[in-house]
């Protein structure tokens, strides 16, 4: 055998490998839109009261549990047959991580629209808070992660994690005003506690919005920040003297 006969397979192993991270990527933000999707549609399906628009939005998830068992297969199949090392690795674990909350996701929508269904067979009940508000916050995480995670910008990525505060607080509010209401009316503990949970679900929805920021800055710089916050606050070695004690 020549030289140059040993050439060519790996060559071509290796536009078959390419090709593979490619289709991989293309599936995880495929995946990506079909959840934006189906965000934007629940939104507006709770808004409108359209039953037939969240019954649609319902069955969108079907092909998003179709397209996480291909991401996974997909990912298994190049860490057993490939052994990617360094920035390829970091791409294959994160999407296996990103794929995770981008299922999640839709399963919370699939709740929107099943607690919307059930309020639509009810009177109205008058605006709690802003449930709009805290959907167009959920709406616009999602997006930005995304965006995030096609750009592979870290900067970007940090920064929406810093609303997450607030939307917990956004959510706070509505808890609380709920509470009011089924108070002074026990008539819409019903209507109520559904809102409720349509909001809990709103803010789980921003939450793995940030965990795919998260895996942004892991793909790209290959640092962990997950619980990076609550760690340094339980470690009493990452907290300053107290007042009057000097480290010698």
């Amino acid at each position: 055998m020549e030289a140059g006969d040993r050439v060519m397979p790996t060559s071509h192993t290796s536009k078959v490998y390419e090709h593979e991270l490619r289709t991989l990527r293309e599936k995880l933000l495929l995946m990506g839109s079909l959840v934006e999707e189906m965000i934007q549609k629940g939104s507006t399906a709770l808004t409108t009261r359209d039953t037939g628009l969240a019954k649609a939005t319902i069955r969108l998830d079907r092909r998003i549990n179709r397209l996480e068992c291909e991401v996974d297969e997909l990912c298994m199949r190049i860490l057993a047959t490939r052994q990617p090392v360094a920035s390829d690795l970091r791409f294959v674990t994160t999407a296996l991580k990103i794929v995770t909350d981008l299922e999640r996701v839709g399963d919370l929508v699939v709740n929107v629209c099943e607690r919307v269904q059930e309020l639509n067979e009810e009177p109205p009940l008058a605006p709690v808070a802003d449930l709009q508000g805290l959907a167009d916050e959920a709406i616009e995480v999602v997006h930005e992660a995304l965006d995030a995670l096609v750009a592979r910008d870290c900067e970007r990525a940090n920064q929406l994690l810093t609303r997450d505060d607030v939307i917990d607080e956004h959510y706070a509010r509505i808890f609380q005003e709920v509470l009011l209401v089924m108070s002074r009316d026990p008539s819409t503990v019903y209507r109520a506690t559904r809102i409720q949970s349509i909001a809990k679900y709103l803010e789980r929805i921003a939450d793995h919005a940030m965990n795919i920021a998260e895996s942004v800055v892991f793909l790209v710089k290959g640092t962990d920040i997950r619980h990076h916050n609550r760690l340094k606050e339980n470690d009493p070695l990452s907290s300053p003297p107290p007042a009057g004690l000097r480290l010698r």
